[in-house]
């Protein structure tokens, strides 16, 4: 059985099942990526709730696994060369993921380039921007009497759908017939806008149909129903 106490963070959050992977997150866009990876291969892992309400992100103990104090953050005890691996940031998780696995990612070398590509389209445009936009047309943002940001990211969100729709008008995918990390990646973020950020008006959603399209094969998928709820709220 592996041994996980050396990890701090398994001192504010118990390893019940050390020899699964430990995913520390939140249902959040980014937290949700890893929890429907999880789901989809069917690793067995064990969830723990990381509340932001309570700033468990800024622990001493979540900060020995993540000094950037985001979620989500995973130590698969089983890593690369039999020895425990922590590692954060939702992007490298699916890539690592995917590897361990051999599952969602293309095996030739073009396919899988083109698949990270992708990935580091949602991690440096979309999920950025959406968040951005959700704190001006939602949050205290909204209350600023200047409405240019707003304005900057709502511009930014439409241009970036209309990427995504583009690339999906004769694609099931983003990577063609073949779903992989980089839908993972990218709906949860395109949900979260028209759903908690209620800014689907806002962007013109209806404008994307082949976004939306996508979008509604991607919530249909049982693991991704799954992840969603994982881990549970209290």
């Amino acid at each position: 059985m592996p041994d996980l106490s050396s990890f701090p963070i398994t001192h504010k959050w118990p390893a019940q099942h050390p020899d699964q992977i430990q995913l520390y997150s939140l249902p959040t866009p980014n937290g949700v990526k890893v929890s429907i990876m999880l789901e989809e291969t069917g690793l067995a892992y064990e969830p723990h709730l990381v509340r932001f309400d309570t700033n468990d992100q800024m622990s001493a103990e979540f900060m020995s696994l993540n000094p950037n104090n985001k979620i989500p953050a995973i130590i698969d005890p089983h890593g690369p060369d039999g020895k425990p691996l922590p590692l954060f940031e939702s992007g490298a998780i699916l890539i690592y993921l995917a590897d361990k696995t051999g599952q969602f990612i293309p095996k030739d070398l073009t396919g899988r380039y083109e698949t990270i590509q992708w990935v580091m389209f949602q991690m440096g445009g979309i999920g950025p921007m959406f968040g951005q936009l959700g704190f001006f047309s939602k949050f205290a943002g909204k209350d600023y009497e200047d409405k240019r940001p707003r304005e900057r990211y709502v511009a930014e969100s439409k241009r970036l759908l209309g990427v995504l729709n583009q690339r999906l008008a004769e694609r099931t995918w983003i990577m063609g017939d073949n779903y992989t990390i980089a839908d993972m990646a990218t709906f949860p973020w395109i949900r979260n806008l028209v759903g908690f950020y209620e800014a689907g008006e806002l962007v013109e959603i209806s404008r994307f149909p082949h976004v939306t399209r996508a979008l509604e094969a991607f919530l249909g998928r049982p693991a991704v129903v799954r992840g969603l709820d994982s881990p549970k709220r209290n």
